[in-house]
């Protein structure tokens, strides 16, 4: 209980209050396991065939020490696709591979490119990544 009160001796005063009594607490330690990471795969590629993705000049995977090369945004080695080649996102991304010079052209997606993973699914899995470049 908090009191607060006001003593007043000879034409001048001061506040006074009394706090509850403090206890001592506990520290409590959630339990952590760490998994191993995996290489995100998404789901089934084989209906994205006339889906449309953003072809590129070859960029290296970001990834310390991988030897992936690139030849269309992607997200874990996997081709984003887009069922309308007008999609808002699909022309964000390509202005972006534009911007840093990667020569983007929006191209209809053919499954012997490569696999392949909606960006909206790979959105709803948590934007995986295979790795990114250390500082």
């Amino acid at each position: 209980m908090l009191v607060f009160g006001f003593v007043s001796s000879g034409g001048s005063g001061i506040w006074l209050a009394t706090l509850p009594r403090v206890e001592r607490g506990q520290i409590l330690f959630e339990e952590t396991h760490v998994v191993e990471e995996e290489l995100w795969i998404g789901e089934d590629d084989s209906g994205h065939d006339g889906w449309f993705c953003v072809r590129t000049d070859p960029f290296p995977c970001p990834a310390a020490g991988c030897s992936f090369v690139a030849d269309f945004m992607t997200a874990a080695h996997l081709i984003l696709v887009w069922e309308a080649n007008d999609d808002p996102s699909l022309l964000k991304h390509a202005a972006r591979a534009r911007d840093v010079g990667r020569n983007p052209r929006v191209v209809g997606y053919k499954s012997e490119y490569g696999p392949s993973a909606s960006y909206y699914a790979w959105l709803a899995a948590g934007r995986p990544v295979h790795g990114v470049r250390s500082a």
